[in-house]
């Protein structure tokens, strides 16, 4: 039995062997030296009024337990027309789910629970999805051709995502390089995930049918920061057309990671941009340190091919002590791994190692909820020091060996064993593809297997939809300012670059454009108000601001020769008390329209105060005294710049 001190010195150990840099201290030489490509998969939802295949609206969630019915089904593989089977269909079988759907009868039909044919395509969608390829400038297909992508985690109840191809090719800038496009898809949005806890999986149908897009690019970024740059890119030039759909879930990304000698990862639905790189850079190192470990395992084991694992049945009242393993009735099984010395404790991501990847895989296939292993090489093993000893003597344990122990129910315990011995006989061959999730500390967890590449086959309910020349053109003439245009457009305005990436988010730049066109104001002052002082607002006080009201505001006070100064003192208002209108603002102001000649009579008897009874020295001081108490009579009614002159020519007098 390896003792706390051995186990982390193995890990530590390991973590060199792989020479892991930490995200904070790597260049792009780390990169380049691991051989790191990534592409991206980015899915969008569009703004459109109905589903993409039925005419359902979109846009409405349901709560957890607010649904109208529920649909049971189960998974089973099927032979494809060559006489086999597809991987991912097969682990999906071996988990026995039971899959769930909770209906909402306002957001779902007969066509969401493969009841009846697709209606037509939304030609919404479809003529929101052809202005977006041609913004990425890629070539809009002659033909639009319905197909279904096989999607066997039962997302999708008809085990099918329907998705046409419609622009392909193009490319994006970055910083320095171009990134080319292999394609742009216009897709059906899947179910919303609930839960999924041990058998059952539970899914709500209200997301499901949503009309969204999906661009997918080449793997040509070579560092973390590329791919989340390109991102950007993309979120911000879908958002330009102001037609997608914003807020959480409504933009998901799918990031391909390989390095050199590894293969394809997708890790699949990051949440958050921001989480990309960290994400990237932790899962090129994963890949390095499974390489690492083929290495080593094939050097020590000869005949990788005959390897097999050791199983014996243990029971609970010969251990004689607490065991972690949820649930009741459960078996204890004892796995040993011939062999497998120090692997289990390899370092393979950040607080991770090699035995994370065989826990993940027992919660996924075998349904095993954690914790749900002990292994030899835990720091903390000493806790279970009698239950090593059983095990080490049950299963002749050697000093070149490591043992697993997992608890389950019966009908999982054949499958807990294959899915152990699965794993291990994948780290001969090095990196298994697959489908991992992302969490926010910038590991990744086990999803699924990656399916295959034929994955998609015509879907003979929905007849080609031929692109008229003319409609291109009419898209063509209506495209939205071009993203370089509009960093250009900022980086000349001289608006702080702190702005740029919550105006671009949320496809800010056409009313701000508005307003400084339309009432001369001074484009900084526009771009700083919405992107600093009304963003900050809204997060301070938990509230909504609709930005399309801005322009009624600088209208209101233009129609009423008030100066656009006043407006952060209203809009402080506006954003608590939304339906409130612009004159009872000015009420709750004290606000009085005001000359300049009778304002700047005021001037003298300040001054004149300030500078005999405060005997202040310095001029600039006097001078923010008197701004100070003019302020607010002046703001709205005098440009703040001619006050402050004309204080500072008596104060100087």
């Amino acid at each position: 039995m390896d003792s706390e001190y051995n186990a982390v010195q193995n890990f530590e150990r390991t973590r060199q062997e792989v020479g892991y840099t930490p995200f904070s201290e790597a260049t792009r030489a780390t990169y380049t030296g691991l051989g790191f490509k990534s592409g991206l998969e980015i899915h969008q939802q569009l703004r459109t009024r109905e589903k993409l295949f039925c005419r359902c609206p979109v846009g409405v969630y349901q709560e957890f337990d607010d649904y109208d019915a529920e649909l049971v089904r189960h998974m089973r593989p099927t032979l494809s027309e060559l006489g086999e089977y597809d991987g991912t269909a097969l682990m999906e079988f071996r988990t026995r789910k039971e899959i769930i759907y909770r209906l909402k009868n306002q957001t779902a039909c007969t066509y969401e629970v493969d009841d009846t044919p697709p209606f037509p395509l939304n030609r919404q969608a479809l003529e929101i999805a052809m202005e977006i390829s041609l913004l990425l400038k890629q070539y809009i297909v002659g033909e639009v051709h319905i197909t279904r992508k096989q999607y066997l985690d039962g997302s999708i109840p008809t085990g099918f995502q329907r998705t046409a191809i419609i622009g392909i090719e193009g490319e994006i800038p970055l910083s320095g390089k171009n990134i080319r496009l292999i394609q742009l898809s216009l897709e059906e949005d899947s179910c919303r995930e609930v839960s999924d806890i041990g058998h059952r999986r539970i899914y709500a149908t209200d997301r499901l049918g949503m009309p969204l897009i999906e661009m997918v690019t080449y793997p040509e970024m070579l560092t973390p920061q590329e791919v989340a740059e390109a991102a950007h890119y993309l979120r911000f030039l879908a958002r330009s057309t102001g037609k997608v759909r914003t807020g959480i879930g409504a933009a998901r990304e799918d990031v391909n990671v390989s390095v050199t000698g590894g293969t394809r990862i997708e890790i699949k639905g990051v949440a958050h941009i921001s989480w990309i790189p960290l994400l990237t850079h932790i899962e090129a190192y994963r890949q390095k340190s499974l390489l690492v470990i083929k290495d080593r395992l094939n050097q020590k084991i000869l005949k990788p091919d005959s390897w097999r694992v050791i199983t014996k049945q243990l029971k609970l009242e010969d251990v004689r002590t607490t065991l972690p393993f949820p649930g009741a009735d459960l078996q204890l099984v004892a796995v040993l791994l011939p062999g497998f010395k120090g692997i289990l404790s390899h370092f393979t991501q950040p607080g991770r190692d090699f035995a994370s990847e065989i826990s993940d895989r027992l919660k996924v296939i075998a349904c095993l909820e954690k914790p749900n292993l002990l292994h030899s090489e835990m720091p903390d093993i000493v806790e279970f020091a009698a239950l090593a000893k059983l095990i080490e003597t049950e299963l002749d344990f050697g000093k070149h060996d490591a043992w697993i122990c997992f608890a389950g129910p019966e009908a999982d315990i054949a499958t807990g064993i294959e899915t152990i011995e699965e794993r291990c006989q994948m780290a001969f061959a090095g990196i298994p593809r697959e489908t991992r999730k992302g969490l926010e500390n910038g590991t990744t967890l086990f999803e699924r297997v990656l399916p295959g590449a034929d994955r998609m086959y015509p879907d003979t309910d929905s007849a080609p939809i031929p692109v008229a020349e003319e409609l291109i053109v009419k898209l063509r003439s209506q495209l939205p300012v071009e993203l370089p245009v509009r960093l250009e457009q900022l980086s000349k305005w001289s608006v702080p670059e702190d702005c740029w990436t919550y105006l671009l988010r949320n496809n800010l730049m056409p009313i701000a454009e508005k307003i400084i066109e339309d009432f001369e104001v001074e484009a900084r002052f526009v771009c700083t108000l919405i992107a600093h002082y009304i963003k900050g607002k809204v997060r301070l006080n938990k509230k909504s601001y609709n930005f399309n009201n801005l322009y009624s505001l600088f209208s209101f006070l233009q129609e009423h020769d008030i100066r656009w100064e006043l407006i952060k003192e209203m809009l402080s208002i506006i954003i608590e008390h939304p339906k409130i209108d612009y004159q009872s603002v000015l009420n709750l102001l004290n606000w009085k329209q005001e000359k300049a000649e009778d304002l700047f009579r005021k001037i003298p008897y300040f001054t004149e105060s300030v500078l005999k009874n405060c005997q202040m020295k310095c001029d600039h001081k006097a001078i923010s005294w008197v701004m100070g108490k003019l302020r607010n009579q002046a703001l709205g009614n005098v440009k703040m710049e001619l006050v402050q002159a004309k204080i500072k020519e008596l104060v100087e007098q």
